[in-house]
């Protein structure tokens, strides 16, 4: 017997994050690994973005801040890694940023 005090579960933009990643996953698989690594680090700072404009749901783990800086960090990343794939000039850039 429900009393009304159960809590529904909120999906918010969880399905939208996972088809995003399974059409990044598909496009590395058959595309190309590159521009594949880029649609998914796209998706993860749209799924930063939406947890920091307050849409929750699934995506919302620890507090609104650690999500929101760990999901733009490794999407960044991502999307940074994918474009240093193939890409000589912009690692020598980016290497020589960092030599002594």
């Amino acid at each position: 017997m429900s009393h009304g005090t159960e809590k529904r579960e909120s999906w918010g933009p969880y399905p939208l994050i996972l088809a995003g990643a399974a059409v990044g996953m598909l496009v590395v698989v058959i595309v190309n690994p590159r521009w594949g690594g880029f649609v998914l680090g796209a998706v993860i700072m749209v799924a930063a973005a939406l947890r920091f404009a307050g849409y929750g749901g699934q995506l919302a783990l620890r507090s609104k801040k650690a999500d929101v800086i760990t999901l733009s960090v490794f999407g960044f990343v991502l999307v940074l890694t994918s474009l240093l794939l193939y890409n000589n000039e912009l690692k020598a850039l980016i290497l020589s940023l960092f030599a002594p």
